[in-house]
């Protein structure tokens, strides 16, 4: 949902409180929603952690004060991943936490993404509660009994990567006897200590790629092929065996292979989840925006894959209900529920590593034996009305239709999904297909009959 005032935007999901810094995103507002967020939960400590972003240390001192005005202790664990917050805060015993970041957005802006004391994002209501107690203008800063104090904590990595190492699925003797090579590209962001970290414990000979938080953003920051030639290069030059690429906030994963090619976002929770379908039988969830892949990878296991909404809270709540052995989103997130219910770009790096040591196998030579599907991602700014837009594209496609989310439609030939973005003022128009004209086509198509009102 996207919030106007005046000159401010501030967009509010289940993907958290995200606003163009300055205009939305800014001390003020982000020290509100830290008091509204405090006010719901119980007594005791706040966890928070924040990406590399030029805007961090100004909205986490925001929050840190206000979150201690109210009463709470707070421990703040610098720049760390989000998986790690999610992590440190069941392992804290913390009430709740906050992660300062705007994700896979650009400097531009930055975000408040809040968990509960099971380390997992608020529910939808939740969120919604929130959002009125803010808008409402109502007080959220009452006289404290005491303030809270502030300490500061650099485990969180340690940790992390303790828990990865702990998993049934994975044997640090079996990776590091592959000899293994990998470059990896943080972004200059907040997986730039873990992943390395990493990646040396489990004994990977590491190349480093924009690891250093002083200069975040040294190109576009979400994880797509077309944003990661660097990586590309430096596999290929350095003959590596494989690289990993990352978000800011190192939720997200994104593989190359020996020969230097980025694969597709799509392809790392379909890798992930092969590996684990063959030690573990049980279902799959992912959400309505992600690969066919996945499924044909279920049927290859006679697994059941199931949908849900778009984000990471509808894709839990999903896993827990049908007793999911992995899932995740074709963005290139991981969830893997014997480690934590939250995406998990450390997660995945271990799993396809585990994977590619075990089986023997070049990733490259994993992938080709998947089918070579294509899909296509665009976004459109949208003004005109998506219930009417929804309308002419059931009369513009003929297919199985599905409104849970924006509107899917499953063709013979591919399927498409238009809907509103959680963390973007745009709408989001995927379409998919074994054939990447065939792809672009019913992405042209449907930007076409959608645009009609924009």
């Amino acid at each position: 949902m996207l919030l106007v005032r005046g000159e401010e935007s501030l967009m509010m999901s289940v993907s958290g409180i995200r606003g163009l810094v300055g205009k939305g995103m800014n001390p003020e507002v982000a020290s509100r929603f830290a008091a509204a967020f405090a006010m719901g939960l119980d007594e005791g400590m706040v966890v928070v952690g924040r990406d590399s972003r030029p805007s961090g240390p100004y909205i986490r001192d925001a929050v840190n004060a206000a979150l201690r005005f109210c009463g709470f202790a707070v421990v703040d664990l610098g720049i760390v991943a989000t998986p790690t917050v999610e992590i440190m805060v069941t392992e804290l015993g913390a009430s709740g936490g906050i992660i300062i970041t705007a994700s896979h957005n650009g400097p531009e802006w930055n975000a408040l993404k809040l968990l509960g004391p099971d380390g997992e994002f608020l529910s939808a209501d939740r969120m919604e509660g929130l959002k009125n107690t803010v808008l409402s203008g109502e007080p959220v800063f009452e006289p404290p009994r005491e303030f809270g104090a502030l300490k500061e904590d650099d485990s969180g990595d340690a940790v992390h990567i303790r828990k990865i190492l702990e998993l049934s699925l994975i044997e640090r003797e079996a990776v590091s006897s592959a000899g293994i090579t990998a470059v990896v590209d943080c972004v200059n962001a907040a997986g730039s200590s873990i992943i390395p970290a990493l990646l040396r414990t489990l004994g990977v000979n590491v190349i480093e790629l924009n690891t250093s938080t002083d200069a975040p953003f040294p190109h576009n920051p979400e994880p797509r092929p077309e944003h990661l030639g660097d990586l590309s290069r430096a596999v290929r030059e350095s003959k590596a065996d494989i690289g990993f690429a990352v978000d800011p906030d190192a939720d997200r994963l994104v593989l190359a292979d020996r020969s230097g090619k980025i694969l597709s976002e799509e392809i790392t929770l379909a890798v992930a989840a092969d590996f684990v379908l063959r030690h573990e039988k049980g279902s799959v969830v992912a959400n309505m925006s992600t690969s066919r892949l996945l499924d044909w990878v279920g049927s290859q296991h006679d697994v059941p894959v199931y949908r849900t909404k778009v984000g990471e809270v509808h894709v839990v709540a999903g896993m827990k209900e049908k007793g999911a052995v992995i899932g995740g989103e074709g963005n290139g997130g991981v969830i893997y529920p014997e480690l934590h219910y939250g995406r998990d770009a450390m997660a995945g790096i271990a799993i396809v590593l585990q994977s590619v040591a075990e089986r023997g196998m070049d990733l490259g030579e994993i992938v080709s034996a998947m089918p070579d599907y294509h899909i296509v991602k665009e976004k459109v700014a949208f003004s005109g009305s998506l219930p009417d837009a929804f309308r002419r594209l059931e009369h513009e496609f003929t297919g199985r239709t599905d409104s849970t989310d924006g509107l899917r439609i499953d063709m013979d030939a591919g399927w498409l999904h238009v809907r509103p973005s959680n963390t973007e003022p745009v709408v989001r128009i995927i379409a998919e297909a074994e054939s990447a004209n065939l792809a672009a086509e019913l992405a042209r198509r449907a930007d076409e009959t959608i645009g009609n009102t924009r």
